[in-house]
């Protein structure tokens, strides 16, 4: 494993300690305590500072082979029809229910970033891909009735094929759906028409599109354009706020970028309630930035994960989508920072909403991965040394075999296949693009 040499990281820390992580240096010699991380002896440099148990490169290449050995079930790998799976491959009984848009909407996206990554060589990660897009098309969408048909489910069980009418489960009543969720889903089917240039995954993209254009609502200060939860039948909406608003943005920008122009009117609508209420709100109650989680009803419950994936967003358009980018996505990284942040064995590190700070493997590397790449954007080190850290740590989570756990903290092996590998591993791509020093 490389280390930065002494220049690099003194420079880098120096220019920390102006910033937020300052709050946090006097805590890093804790971590001398923590001898295990995971399954694996904790290693530190000179100075105290954790460093990762393997090369970053290679913790992620042992994580895809494990799963790239899944087992199939009706065709599809195993990860990709339970939320619940174990260091065995197998459903972790008690916990039948399943988020197919979110997990495997992002699953797609890791997987297409890592296959880019890796040269596009081995064509197993992108048949991998292409069994979650086959998922999310011919198995998990509402009946072709009622005002959200043949839409992308939030959640449902493992193993259906397809899922059932009333299979939503979680926090959503069984004919509920979360427009937001429909949208990663959609989102992801994009990336995946433009690598295969198979066409039924841009055709149910671009029905998901058109379904949240024919409910979108206008949104103000008290609610977002579409609700959290809805029912696929009537369109009763429960929770007026929705705060992921960025996969519906992205969806609508890439349709519109394929030469549907329909989209563009909604697209302007949605980014100046992005832009006139939901950013202004983070500096108010932060009322705009309640319910994400699919587990989660509770209509005060603010989250990490939004704030980051728009801050993501608007880093990697820059001016193309907002003049303003630089102040506004620094405005919610500080925003999750601020609120979302802790120290656990002597790292900083972030949890994922109000009602559960700890550290679950996708909203942590969603935070490393967004302080790393608005790093590298804006040439403004004050997040470097946070995004190192929460991004190494993460990686104790992962097993000698490559088995994930959900997170750092637990023990055994597997998990919330979302937090422990579908919504991980295209950060840590976008973390070792942005500094692939980090990789080595």
């Amino acid at each position: 494993m490389t280390i930065p040499d002494k220049r690099t990281r003194g420079t880098a820390l120096s220019r920390s300690r102006c910033s937020l992580i300052a709050l946090f240096l006097p805590f890093l010699s804790l971590a001398a305590g923590a001898q295990t991380i995971g399954d694996h002896k904790a290693v530190y440099d000179v100075h105290g500072t954790l460093r990762s148990w393997t090369s970053w490169s290679d913790a992620i290449d042992r994580e895809m082979n494990w799963y790239l050995n899944s087992p199939f079930e009706n065709g599809y790998p195993r990860f990709a029809v339970m939320t619940f799976m174990d260091g065995s491959y197998s459903a972790v009984v008690k916990r039948p229910d399943f988020i197919p848009a979110m997990q495997n909407g992002m699953g797609i996206i890791s997987y297409l970033k890592y296959y880019e990554y890796r040269g596009r060589k081995d064509a197993r990660v992108l048949q991998f891909a292409k069994s979650m897009g086959d998922y999310l098309v011919k198995e998990a969408n509402t009946p072709d009735t009622g005002k959200y048909p043949h839409f992308t489910r939030s959640t449902g069980w493992r193993l259906k094929f397809p899922q059932p009418a009333d299979c939503g489960s979680q926090a959503d009543k069984p004919y509920e759906v979360q427009p937001d969720k429909g949208a990663i889903a959609a989102y992801a089917l994009v990336l995946l028409f433009e690598e295969t240039k198979e066409k039924q995954y841009l055709d149910q993209a671009l029905h998901n599109g058109r379904v949240l254009v024919s409910n979108m609502g206008p949104g103000s200060a008290e609610q977002s354009p579409w609700p959290f939860r809805v029912d696929y039948r009537t369109g009763e909406g429960r929770g007026p706020v929705s705060s992921n608003m960025s996969y519906i943005l992205r969806l609508f920008d890439k349709l519109i970028a394929h030469g549907y122009g329909e989209f563009q009117v909604p697209r302007d609508r949605l980014w100046a309630w992005i832009r006139d209420y939901q950013i202004p709100d983070l500096k108010k109650d932060a009322a705009l930035w309640v319910q994400f989680f699919e587990d989660y009803d509770l209509p005060t419950n603010r989250n990490a994960w939004s704030p980051l994936s728009l801050a993501r967003y608007l880093v990697e358009k820059k001016e193309a989508i907002d003049p303003e980018w630089r102040g506004h996505s620094k405005d919610l990284i500080d925003f999750v920072v601020k609120r979302f942040t802790s120290i656990r064995l002597g790292v900083p590190v972030c949890g994922e909403q109000d009602g559960d700070k700890d550290p679950w493997g996708g909203i942590l590397s969603s935070y490393g991965a967004v302080l790393a790449l608005y790093t590298q954007a804006t040439g403004d080190e004050q997040y470097k040394g946070l995004a190192h850290q929460a991004l190494t740590i993460g990686l104790y989570a992962t097993d000698e075999d490559g088995c994930p756990r959900e997170k750092f903290l637990k023990n055994g092996r597997g998990g919330w296949q979302e937090d422990a590998h579908t919504d991980k591993i295209h950060n840590y791509i976008d973390a070792m693009t942005a500094f692939p020093e980090w990789a080595k």
